[in-house]
């Protein structure tokens, strides 16, 4: 083995700043060919129908070859460099070739269906059964089941289907990075003054003058968000709505990849016995069919309609009397809303951002976690990827329970948004190394501190780090020792997001905050005064906003259960926002081309998860609410009836341990200022 490549030493943690890209191939090779050796040697008479001997023989060398393949990927989304890109690119369809066929092997499809039917199956302990049933669910869904040229053209899907998730990824970084206006700071009048001293810097970074303004979101927002010149924010606009479409070059259109990866989800429906790709999502999440999605979105939609329609025409009037402002246009609804929320609050965004510094805002929350779920949490040392990207140990009375980078920060070559990636799974190893221990990323990408201060968050990066800090609980905190059903592993699609939308609601908290704030220049917390208005304008345009993630659900599912929707996403997106939405963007607006949660983030067909377990989070939350939000036996509760049991059974039953019943929709339309509302 070569010792020296950093993606085949996988013992401990791995040294991000060694990998280099003429060592994807070597590495890549290598574990190829042990994961291919140990699945010949399980499938074969040697091995015996025991749930011990099948994951030393195959998940030894699997999770080797699935973490360094994870390894490069999370770089090409946190550090791309083209050569990077080209050699996992290389690679892509070997690896996907191999999983393909790891997931559809007959022999160990056999194996495994006649473990279930051994009496050693009933003596498994509930997380090895529940493992069992994923895995042998999931050779169905891998087309175990498909013979001839159905099996051969099932392979071929999955890996054009890879190749396409990747350029669709490749094509929305491309054209974000692409773009840049070079402007003098007085074009960036009503701007502040944080976001522009980054963008002097980042001008200053390439030896020009003036400010840089780009398409990444700690740069476009501010200027959307403040900026007075109206020309500017269109320009921006257009832009941003554009990337990835026909309005830009023609080799970074994500339009043909969507009719493909749709027409080829839609083939695979079909080869697997489903009538569209939305049931075979479905299959392994706890809604039990599109239509009962559908029901959910528009029921929210109709309870959220009247709310929105009069947060729109509020906004109008305010726009029009106001700002001068008679034809609102979606390049001014960022800019009036926040007029709007000042004018009636009396405070702004900008006003609340020099109270959270990245420092203290981590600190609290640290001390929230240590509290609440009995782990201690403390700076370590680990290689990493980029000098801003910081590496802490959980531990509990003195023991390791996991690791977790945070990189939070944009940069060019980062991919946009924020997610949490496992990097290392909990695992009760089977080939005598102990236990192995989850290691995490947690990635956001808020401005950059600017000279001498601390980063700066807004409102809503706090409740943003605090989301993905709960995938990280999820993951880090779980007590399963089996592959496949630790942390989030096994966890029901749109029950994962439980725990992440459960950690926003600290952020509401008077309590909590003032474990979180201290004013970047005085130290002081934030004032009550403050805090109270914020909490008055929480449900500013909750009915807007609601609507928002409704459309994006809608198009989601019907994208991917309507037959002729491979040729006709632009009209479904525009058909959806005529039925729920009240904010009508122009015909130019491309969302379709830059919605990676889709094409590229795993979420087809399962974007309304994110609404779908709001309602858990929701309810959960309405726990702490009646107990106390910093109480710590509920928070021991939460823990160990949710975060610690992973995917070992139903999320369903994860909730009625903790919650001591069925979750209902009360609490999220009361957190949303929607109860008792008229529609």
């Amino acid at each position: 083995m070569n010792t020296d490549n950093p993606l085949l030493q996988l013992d401990g943690l791995v040294a991000y700043d060694l990998i280099h890209p003429e060592q994807v191939a070597p590495a890549m090779t290598q574990l190829l060919a042990d994961a291919e050796a140990a699945l010949e040697r399980c499938v074969g008479p040697d091995v015996a129908i025991d749930y011990d001997a099948l994951s030393l023989s195959l998940g030894v060398a699997t999770e080797r070859l699935s973490r360094a393949w994870g390894a490069l990927g999370h770089l090409c989304h946190v550090a791309d460099t083209p050569e990077l890109r080209a050699a996992r690119a290389e690679q892509l369809p070997r690896v996907t070739e191999f999983y393909t066929r790891l997931g559809s092997d007959e022999r160990l499809y056999a194996k495994y269906k006649a473990l279930a039917a051994s009496p050693q199956a009933a003596s498994l302990s509930a997380p090895r059964q529940s493992a069992l049933a994923h895995w042998l669910r999931d050779f169905r869904l891998g087309g175990a089941d498909l013979q001839g040229e159905a099996r051969t053209r099932y392979a071929a899907i999955q890996e054009r289907s890879a190749a396409l998730s990747q350029a669709f990824s490749n094509h929305v970084l491309d054209a974000t990075d692409a773009f840049a206006l070079y402007l003098e700071p007085a074009q960036l009048g009503g701007v502040p003054d944080d976001a522009l001293q980054a963008a002097r810097s980042a001008a200053e970074a390439e030896g020009r003058a003036g400010c840089k303004i780009t398409l990444h979101a700690p740069s476009y927002l501010p200027v959307m968000q403040y900026a007075h010149d109206r020309s500017l924010r269109e320009q921006l606009y257009r832009a941003y709505v554009t990337r990835a479409s026909e309005f830009g070059p023609p080799e970074r259109d994500n339009a043909p990849v969507m009719a493909e990866l749709l027409q080829l989800r839609a083939e695979e429906a079909a080869l697997l016995g489903f009538a569209n790709f939305g049931e075979l999502s479905l299959a392994a999440k706890m809604a039990r069919s599109p239509a009962e999605v559908m029901v959910f979105l528009r029921d929210l939609a109709q309870r959220a309609r009247g709310p929105a329609e009069r947060d729109m025409a509020e906004l109008r009037a305010f726009a029009a009397t106001q700002l001068g402002l008679d034809d609102l246009q979606s390049w001014d609804i960022a800019y009036a809303s926040e007029k709007l929320k000042e004018a009636r609050y009396a405070f702004s965004d900008q006003e609340v951002k020099a109270y959270f510094p990245l420092p203290k805002v981590l600190d609290g929350l640290f001390s929230i976690i240590s509290s609440l779920f009995d782990v201690t949490i403390t700076p370590a040392e680990a290689r990493t990827w980029h000098p801003s990207v910081r590496f802490f140990r959980l531990e509990r009375a003195g023991a390791l329970v996991g690791e977790f980078y945070l990189d939070p920060y944009a940069r060019p070559g980062k991919r946009p948004g924020a997610w949490m990636d496992d990097a290392r799974e909990r695992w009760l190893r089977p080939d005598g190394r102990g236990l192995q221990t989850p290691v995490a990323h947690l990635v956001c990408n808020f401005a950059a501190p600017v000279g001498d201060k601390p980063a700066l968050l807004t409102h809503d990066d706090v409740t943003t780090l605090f989301h993905e800090f709960g995938h990280g609980l999820h993951h880090l905190l779980t007590r399963i020792e089996d592959m496949g059903v630790s942390g989030i592993a096994g966890v029901e699609w749109d029950a994962v997001e439980l725990p992440s939308q459960f950690m926003e609601n600290f952020c509401w908290e008077w309590d909590v905050l003032q474990r979180l704030t201290a004013h970047v220049d005085t130290g002081e917390p934030l004032p009550r005064a403050l805090y109270d208005k914020m909490n008055a304008a929480k449900n500013f345009q909750s009915g807007m906003q609601t609507l928002r993630q409704v459309e994006f659900g809608l198009f989601d599912m019907r994208i991917h259960t309507e037959a002729d929707a491979p040729g006709r996403v632009q009209a479904i997106a525009e058909s959806v926002r005529d039925e729920v939405a009240v904010v009508q963007p122009l015909a130019f607006n491309r969302m379709p081309n830059t919605f990676s949660h889709l094409f590229a983030g795993g979420y087809g067909a399962g974007y309304y998860s994110y609404k779908w377990a709001e309602v858990l989070s929701a309810d959960a939350w309405s726990a702490f609410e009646e107990s106390g939000v910093l109480d710590t036996a509920t928070g021991e509760r939460f823990r160990r009836e949710v975060l610690e049991v992973g995917g070992s059974r139903p999320a369903l039953e994860s909730f009625q341990a903790f919650r001591g019943r069925e979750p209902r929709i009360d609490a999220l339309l009361r957190h949303q200022g929607m109860a008792g509302l008229p529609a």
